[in-house]
């Protein structure tokens, strides 16, 4: 059933913070994460092709077990407790990186670690989805939480390494997933009708329209590869601190949340399917400009338009597959659209940027990444505009 049906407006409340709270902790780990731990590593001596590997596993993960879970979760209707198991376990693991900073080590724990990490977003949407019921345009309104902490994190975090080091980091996502675990144990628990076959629910996501979105989604997050992977690189070699690292990536999540703050007039305004398409020939332009600049103004207007090639592309992606997921299969969609995106989009272009780092440069990976992305939006403005004429015929 519905989960809003029988909340009321105290209960609403409530779960609004507490699904909001998750957010800020889980996104402030990664505002320590994405931009720094790469940096971390490469500071340890690790060669790019290393460090693409460590990325590349982790996308792995992204792949296999939040469809894994996912789909425990959904047979079992157990979504509550198996989110507090990855939470607290995805913790514990991550605190073995205090004792080594040896290559072969940390691939093993990075492994274990994607096991359980990987499937927290998944559930996370998911949850947003049913605490919002029918006011799902409003999600960035509550997403928006993690915004913020990302920006807070990043700004403090680059002058804090410039004064100090950056190996502090792990000690710091450590404190971050504790206290994300701790509040997990206060997210609401969702009754859905209970499935006697997995199998339906899976079906009902091998429609076309999800397919064709699926497949491009997955070429623009690999064109997010070399952004992921390998910016706050590409920026050190420029001769850009830490401290202005921190300021990009800062600047990228303020665009982003101007964004989710608008959401509900955006999508009120424009179909979900315009901003997909919007979203990716942006990203193609951001790309470019990465490709093709050196100043630090230009840098910093490549990523106000991350406003665009995360902020609307990730909500658009949201809101699409749960339109498109029945009731039974909103864990599996939400977990099927990040495996494919975020997963296996991530895991190839970390492969393909860690391997063409070491022969042609950060440079040359942000044109690579602009073609990527622009051909994802012509292949899904293509899909849309014969599927348009098929249905007017």
């Amino acid at each position: 059933m519905p989960y809003e049906s029988g909340m009321t407006a105290e209960n609403k409340r409530k779960y609004h913070l507490v699904i909001g709270s998750q957010y800020f902790l889980y996104f402030g780990v990664l505002g320590i994460f994405l931009p720094f731990f790469n940096l971390y590593c490469y500071h340890l001596g690790f060669s790019g092709f290393r460090i693409g590997i460590l990325s590349a596993v982790r996308s792995v993960a992204l792949v296999l077990f939040p469809l894994v879970w996912g789909a425990l979760a959904d047979r079992l209707n157990a979504r509550r407790p198996i989110y507090i198991l990855c939470c607290v376990c995805s913790a514990l693991i991550w605190m073995l990186y205090l004792f080594t900073v040896d290559f072969w080590p940390m691939l093993a724990i990075t492994i274990f670690y994607g096991i359980f990490f990987s499937p927290i977003i998944s559930f996370l949407e998911a949850f947003t989805m049913d605490v919002l019921g029918k006011e799902k345009k409003s999600y960035g309104r509550i997403r928006v939480w993690g915004s913020v902490s990302f920006v807070v994190v990043v700004l403090v975090l680059g002058k804090v390494i410039d004064l100090y080091s950056v190996e502090m980091i792990v000690v710091l996502i450590l404190a971050g997933s504790l206290m994300l675990s701790v509040i997990a144990t206060q997210v609401p628990g969702i009754q859905t009708a209970k499935k006697k076959r997995l199998s339906r629910g899976a079906k009902s996501l091998l429609d076309r329209h999800v397919f064709v979105f699926l497949f491009c989604a997955f070429l623009m997050l690999v064109s997010h590869g070399a952004y992921y992977g390998f910016f706050s690189i590409h920026l050190e070699n420029l001769g850009f601190g830490s401290t202005f690292i921190g300021l990009a990536w800062a600047l990228a999540t303020v665009s982003e949340i101007l964004v989710m703050l608008r959401s509900d007039q955006i999508f009120n305004r424009f179909s979900i399917k315009a901003v997909l398409i919007f979203s990716f020939m942006v990203a193609a332009l951001r790309w470019f400009i990465l490709f093709f600049v050196q100043s630090a103004a230009a840098i910093l207007l490549a990523q106000a338009l991350h406003a665009v090639t995360y902020g609307t592309f990730h909500i658009a992606s949201i809101l699409y597959i749960d339109r498109l997921a029945p009731d039974k299969a909103k864990t599996m969609g939400q977990a099927v659209n990040n495996a494919t995106s975020y997963g296996l989009g991530l895991m190839v272009g970390f492969f393909i940027n860690g391997y063409l780092y070491e022969i042609i440069g950060s440079f040359a990976l942000f044109m690579i990444s602009s073609l990527i992305a622009l051909g994802a939006g012509l292949i899904f403005w293509g899909f849309s505009l014969v599927d348009r004429n098929r249905l007017g015929n």
